[in-house]
């Protein structure tokens, strides 16, 4: 699995001119699905995410998590982080999970993370979304299970 997650002060998902999911203070998490994962790899992601110390203490530094400071969640799937742009000029997806694979793992991933306490809004699988962000910092990473 493959997670873009980005420190957010507010985001949004809005598919066909409805807001699915929305969020404060918390982490826009883009969720990718390689074919070879199985629940260990949304075991083990959805708990470094939900754990990461990104957010800010007394002092100013990286030491809370979103656990922590009881911010929210937008996930949103996202096959493309898997997109090879090695070759050519037209993306390949074939490191992607297929949806049948894909959709189940990014709905544990979720209820992994409400399962750790975390007010969770989801965009809609396979369908084309707008996100909107505040970036907060910006603070943005990349992570991929081992």
């Amino acid at each position: 699995m493959r997670a873009v997650v980005q420190r957010v002060s507010k985001a949004s998902v809005t598919v066909d001119g409805e807001i699915t999911g929305a969020i404060d203070q918390g982490l826009l998490v883009l969720l990718g699905v390689g074919p070879e994962d199985t629940a260990a790899e949304v075991e083990w992601l959805s708990s470094k995410v939900a754990h990461l110390r990104i957010f800010a203490d007394e002092d100013g530094k990286m030491n809370r998590s979103v656990v922590d400071v009881a911010g929210g969640v937008l996930v949103v799937s996202q096959f493309t982080l898997y997109g090879d742009c090695r070759k050519g000029r037209r993306p390949s997806f074939v490191k992607a999970a297929p949806p049948a694979v894909a959709e189940p793992l990014y709905v544990r991933f979720c209820e992994a993370m409400v399962a750790q306490g975390l007010a969770v809004g989801r965009g809609v699988f396979g369908a084309d979304m707008d996100v909107a962000l505040v970036n907060d910092g910006p603070v943005t990473l990349v992570i991929d299970t081992p």
